[in-house]
């Protein structure tokens, strides 16, 4: 895999698990990975993985918008147990919020089933699940 590649998984990453408002912030969180970047290349790759900023200023991919959306209308509730996620949502909305969920790639994220009102997310492991669980609420 090229640097580049490289370079974008973890800035994907680093989005998803931080609230990055900044590029100089994600220049930060991109040198702790061992990353050393210019303002520029931070640009680019900015671009490159046409990244908004959501209505709480942080930076995010472009199908997390579309699923910080939907959390926010139609989510109810997020609890985890062990690997698994718990989404309830409002009735007949579950489907469309699990196809959110799934399209954004979240990290450790297995899979999803959905039900009317229901989202079952199966997780790598109980960190993972917590992990994804906080990143749903904060999209609430």
């Amino acid at each position: 895999m090229k640097k580049k590649e490289k370079r974008h998984d973890v800035i994907r990453k680093l989005i998803q698990e931080h609230a990055v408002k900044t590029q100089r912030e994600l220049a930060e969180l991109l040198l702790q990975e061992g990353f050393e970047c210019t303002q520029a290349t931070i640009s680019r790759d900015v671009i490159d993985l046409g990244l908004v900023k959501a209505g709480n200023g942080c930076y995010v991919l472009p199908q997390e918008l579309r699923l910080s959306r939907l959390v926010a209308d139609l989510v109810e509730e997020v609890n985890y147990a062990c690997n698994l996620v718990v989404v309830k949502t409002s009735p007949g909305a579950a489907q469309g919020v699990s196809a959110a969920l799934d399209s954004s790639n979240l990290c450790g994220v297995l899979g999803t089933v959905a039900g009317d009102d229901t989202i079952m997310i199966a997780v790598e492991s109980e960190e993972a699940a917590s992990n994804v669980a906080h990143h749903i609420k904060s999209l609430m």
